[in-house]
């Protein structure tokens, strides 16, 4: 398994996987081809400094993902930090330590960029989650919300 950069062609296996489960399943749009606004997030993704899709790979096709984004701040000492969204593997794939690889990878891309600490939200619904993150050493110490536009 290697980690790498997503690319552009990534995209069907990203959209796909976060489609295929409960939740994702009423929040993504999968569908051949998929919808430009796939594109256009991807592309704008791409071009902002410190936001990126890293995927995990076997034999040239993606079977995991997150995206991981830097963000300065003035909190904490002007502390940056590293935010992680969107965490799949693929239904065929789990159990196999690839989203722990993902995390590894993520986090030691984090302490390159001089982050302080590593941050992500997860769906209170996602129990099993949960405990992988937790088992990762992350901590439940805030609780996060929402406001839908």
């Amino acid at each position: 398994m290697k980690c790498r950069k997503a690319l552009k062609n990534d995209l069907p296996d990203i959209v796909r996987m976060l489609a295929d489960d409960t939740l994702g399943s009423k929040r993504e749009k999968y569908q051949d081809p998929l919808p430009d606004f796939y594109y256009d997030a991807f592309k704008e993704i791409e071009h902002q400094r410190g936001n990126q899709i890293l995927v995990a790979t076997e034999n040239e096709q993606v079977i995991g993902f997150l995206q991981l984004t830097f963000i300065p701040g003035l909190a904490r000492m002007g502390m940056k930090r590293a935010q992680i969204e969107g965490v799949r593997v693929d239904n065929k794939h789990r159990g196999k330590g690839i989203g722990r690889k993902l995390f590894k990878e993520a986090i030691t891309l984090a302490k390159t960029e001089g982050c302080g600490l590593v941050q992500l939200t997860t769906d209170k619904e996602r129990e099993d989650a949960h405990h992988f993150y937790e088992n990762l050493g992350f901590v439940a110490s805030h609780d996060g919300m929402k406001l839908i536009l």
